[in-house]
C-alpha cells in the first residue's frame, strides 16, 4: 500500500502535536498524515511516573483524542514505526511494509532507553520506563516487589525509587556518578534529596559502577565494583535515553548524538525537519548543538518546525536549548532551570536553610540570569526560563530575585510579557 501526503509527521508526543497545530494554523487543508510506533493515543513521557504511582489513571493521560485528528483532517496511523527513509524519492517505508510519499517530513520520533553494556544484562529480567506499556508493566511488578534495585539516579530512576519505597519494598539506587540527579542539581542540592530518600528507608549508592549482572532465585544479582553484591526481585534500568536513528541509514540525513538541525529545525536534507528528543539543535549557552530532551523544548521545536514546513512568515528562529525540570519527592518540591555552570566573571548566589529543608542557587553573568535551582523554595520555572531566554537585564534586581524569586519573577513577567 502506498499513500501520498503533503505533510508527514512521524511521532506522536509534544513535538508532533505542536507541529500539527502550527501547520494547521497556516495551512488548514493540506493533506497531513501522522505515523507513530506507539499503539496508544498521544501522551507525554513525563506523566509515566505518575501512572506507575497510581496518581494518574492510564486512560486519562492522553494529550489528544481521536476526534482531534478527525477535526484537524489528519490521517492517524498508530502502531506503525518508520523503518526506512528514502529522501531521494521523498518516501517513508513503514514497519508493516507500506509506504508514504511526502512533500514535507517531520521526524519527531523521540528517544528510547539507553541500555548500558553491563556484562550479563541480557541474562536477567529488567524493566525500563519510556512508554505507557512500560509504565503499566512496572506498576504491576512494583506491587509484588520486596527488594528492588534501580540503576540510575536521574529523574526517572528517582521517581521509580520513591514509588517502590511507597509500596513497601527495600530499595537501592545505584548511580555511578558521585551524586544523584547530577544533570539537574549540584552536590549540595542532591544531598538534600538523597537524605529524604534515606530517611524513608531507601539505600543510595553513588560513585560505584555495576560490573556484572547474573540470574538468581529472586531475579537478579547485581555486582558492584569493589566486590559487593545486591539481590533484587525487581530491577529497573534508568540510565538515560538516546534517539533511535537506525531508520536513517542511507538517507543522507546528518546525525551526531541526534538528528542535526538548524534554527528552523531543518535537517541537511531538503524537505526533512526534526524536533523533540531526537533532534540535536542549537545550545543557548555556547556555539554548539545539543540534545535537550525536555518537554518545553519539544513543544517549541515542534511549533517552529510546523511553521517552517507550512511556510508561515511568523516563524522565529529557535533561541537554543535551556533545560527546565521540576521534580516532586516525598511531598517536597524541586526545580532546575538553566545552566549550573558558573562561567568566568559569573556570580553565584546561594541560600541554604538546612533546618527547614530549603535551598536556592542562582547564577548570573553581566546581570543576566543563567540558571536557578531550588528545593522547598517556590518560583515559576516558566518565568525563569523566559528570563534566561530573553536575556533580561536583572542587574538592579538580582538580590531581590534570590530573596523572593516567586514575586520578583512575576513582577518581571507583568512588566515584560505584554
Amino acid at each position: 500500500m502506498t499513500d501520498q501526503t503533503r505533510y508527514l509527521v512521524v511521532g506522536s508526543s509534544h513535538a508532533a502535536i505542536e507541529a500539527i497545530a502550527a501547520i494547521r494554523m497556516h495551512d488548514p487543508e493540506g493533506s497531513l498524515t501522522l505515523v507513530t510506533r506507539d499503539s496508544h493515543l498521544p501522551y507525554s513521557p513525563t506523566v509515566l511516573p505518575y501512572v506507575v504511582s497510581g496518581r494518574s489513571a492510564p486512560e486519562r493521560v492522553f494529550l489528544r483524542s481521536e476526534e482531534f485528528f478527525t477535526a484537524q483532517h489528519v490521517a492517524y496511523r498508530p502502531g506503525n514505526a518508520l523503518a526506512k527513509l528514502d529522501t531521494q524519492g521523498n518516501k517513508a517505508q513503514l514497519a508493516d511494509g507500506s509506504e508514504v510519499h511526502y512533500e514535507k517530513l517531520l521526524l519527531a520520533t523521540g528517544a528510547s532507553p539507553a541500555i548500558p553494556p553491563i556484562p550479563g544484562i541480557d541474562t536477567v529480567p529488567y524493566h525500563v520506563l519510556r512508554t505507557l506499556d512500560d509504565a503499566l508493566k512496572l506498576k504491576a511488578a512494583i506491587a509484588g516487589s520486596r527488594q528492588a534495585v534501580v540503576l540510575g539516579g536521574g529523574l526517572v530512576g528517582m521517581h521509580a525509587a520513591e514509588n517502590l519505597v511507597a509500596a513497601g519494598a527495600q530499595v537501592t539506587v545505584v548511580e555511578m556518578q558521585d551524586q544523584v540527579l547530577g544533570g539537574y542539581f549540584d552536590a549540595c542540592a542532591a544531598d538534600f534529596i538523597a537524605r529524604a530518600f534515606v530517611a524513608h528507608g531507601a539505600n543510595i549508592v553513588t560513585g560505584r559502577r555495576v560490573v556484572g549482572l547474573a540470574p538468581s532465585a529472586a531475579g537478579a544479582t547485581i555486582r558492584l565494583e569493589g566486590g559487593d553484591s545486591i539481590e533484587a526481585d525487581l530491577l529497573l534500568v534508568a540510565t538515560g535515553v538516546k534517539p533511535e536513528l537506525a531508520y536513517l541509514a542511507g538517507s543522507g540525513v546528518a546525525v551526531a548524538q541526534g538528528i542535526c538541525v538548524d534554527n528552523a529545525m531543518r535537517t541537511n536534507v531538503a524537505n526533512v525537519w526534526a524536533a523533540g528528543d531526537c533532534a540535536q539543535a542549537k545550545d543557548f549557552y555556547q556555539d554548539a548543538i545539543t540534545l535537550n530532551a525536555i518537554l518545553p523544548d519539544a513543544t517549541e521545536q515542534g511549533r517552529i518546525a510546523g511553521m517552517a514546513m507550512a511556510g508561515d512568515p511568523g516563524r522565529r528562529d529557535y533561541a537554543g536549548g535551556v533545560p527546565l525540570n521540576t521534580y516532586h519527592f516525598f511531598g517536597q518540591h524541586a526545580i532546575s532551570v538553566g545552566s549550573g555552570v558558573v562561567p568566568p566573571g559569573g556570580v553565584e548566589q546561594l541560600r541554604v536553610d538546612e533546618a527547614n529543608g530549603r535551598y536556592l542557587r542562582a547564577i548570573f553573568q553581566d546581570g543576566r540570569l543563567l540558571g536557578i535551582f531550588g528545593i522547598g523554595t517556590f518560583f515559576d520555572g516558566g518565568i525563569m526560563w523566559q528570563l534566561i531566554l530573553r536575556r533580561v537585564d536583572l542587574s538592579a534586581s538580582m538580590d531581590r530575585l534570590v530573596a523572593d524569586p516567586l514575586a520578583t519573577g512575576r513582577e518581571f513577567m507583568s512588566r515584560l510579557w505584554r
